[in-house]
């Protein structure tokens, strides 16, 4: 009846693009995330709600669906269970060894400096201020400080003097997620500019898609946009960069690599073994998507030619406060500064609650150039409007 089953581990924005793509592909999808009526769930065929940190309730989970593939969307998981897991003959979504280094920046730093010979910032560890701020005087000031375990880059900041590390720590190990009092303290690099190469592993080899670039606010991108500017050379360089270590990771499946562009190094930054959410510009910029692009990876399909219609850019709609009740207006607004030349499109994530910063849709764009799809995307986005009603 199915061509697969696919369980996902967190069921956000990302994951309910890919579960539409899943289901337009015959798919069966599980969702499963921590709260009821998350945004995959709510195109899914079925649905567990559990902490995905709960090793006995993602086991419990697995063996009443059986699925064909088990996909994380999330960094914060139960990574033991899913090696267990996989031992056992149950298919990880691109390896579990992946789900395990890119859970923690620890990991996947070392992995990709030590192991691979990335070229990386100077980076040191920290548990305490005292190792923080040991840490900030070898890589030199400024650094920048974030937790090892976090999502969207929330408790990152940058600091400037040995008093505002100790309070970066701080602000790190409030964000963090997990049990993990961890912080990476690295070099400050001046870049020109941030991009994540996406890259797919499937099954006739290794793919790239056009570069993103993107701009990011209090550790979470705002704009992002397709194709990003870059020399010929650093382009080579990023994509040597990125086949290596996905090639090491293992597994087939889409890879987000984040690098740091500075003059003509391509830097590497971090890495998701899934969809990345700069990535959600692909959904009118390239085809097939990012999401798409994952499951035809991951089934073992042939990946097309990956086609570029155009200049394109996304930027995120913002909650300012929590609440329940709400609605949407200027939905009417934002799509009527669509037009053939320019356009425009609105992905609103269903998310059952707002708070303060929280991603709840993005608004995209298609245009002659780069700058003129990020100006209307923006302007879409700032035309969608959450309106409260009172709790």
């Amino acid at each position: 009846m199915f061509l697969a089953k696919l369980m996902l581990l967190g069921s956000g924005e990302l994951g309910r693009e890919f579960a539409i793509a899943a289901k337009r592909l015959g798919c069966e999808v599980v969702a499963c995330d921590r709260y009821p009526q998350a945004p995959a769930m709510q195109v899914a065929d079925a649905f567990e709600v559990f902490s995905m940190l709960d090793g006995t309730a993602l086991r419990a989970a697995v063996e009443k669906h059986r699925p064909d593939f088990i996909v994380p969307e999330i960094e914060a998981i139960d990574t033991p269970a899913l090696a267990v897991l996989e031992g056992e003959g149950w298919t990880i979504v691109p390896s579990a060894k992946a789900a395990q280094l890119t859970m923690n920046r620890d990991g996947i730093r070392r992995f990709a400096a030590e192991e691979q010979g990335l070229t990386t910032s100077r980076y040191r560890f920290a548990e305490t201020e005292a190792e923080a701020l040991a840490a900030a005087e070898e890589v030199g000031l400024p650094c920048v400080i974030k937790p090892v375990m976090s999502s969207s880059g929330k408790g990152q900041s940058t600091a400037e003097t040995p008093a505002e590390v100790v309070a970066a720590f701080g602000f790190a190990l409030s964000k963090m997620r997990g049990d993990r009092p961890r912080v990476i303290v690295e070099e400050f690099i001046r870049f020109d500019s941030e991009i994540t190469l996406l890259t797919v592993a499937a099954a006739d080899g290794i793919h790239f898609c056009p570069p993103i670039g993107h701009r990011q606010e209090a550790g979470d991108y705002r704009e992002s946009w397709q194709p990003a500017a870059l020399a010929p050379g650093v382009l080579d360089s990023a994509q040597e960069q990125a086949a290596t270590i996905v090639r090491a990771l293992g597994g087939r499946g889409l890879f987000g690599v984040e690098f740091f562009i500075a003059g003509e190094r391509a830097i590497f930054s971090e890495l998701s073994p899934r969809p990345h959410d700069t990535g959600m510009v692909t959904l009118v910029g390239q085809a097939p998507n990012e999401f798409e692009l994952h499951l035809r990876a991951i089934l073992g399909l042939p990946v097309a030619p990956i086609l570029h219609p155009g200049p394109s850019a996304s930027a995120v709609i913002l909650a300012d406060r929590a609440s329940r009740r709400f609605r949407w207006e200027g939905v009417d607004a934002a799509l009527s500064l669509g037009t053939a030349e320019t356009p425009v499109e609105l992905r609103l994530f269903g998310k059952p609650e707002t708070l303060p910063g929280r991603r709840m849709g993005v608004a995209l764009a298609r245009a002659p150039d780069v700058e003129q799809a990020i100006r209307v995307a923006k302007a879409a986005a700032a035309a969608v409007r959450i309106a409260y009603e009172e709790e």
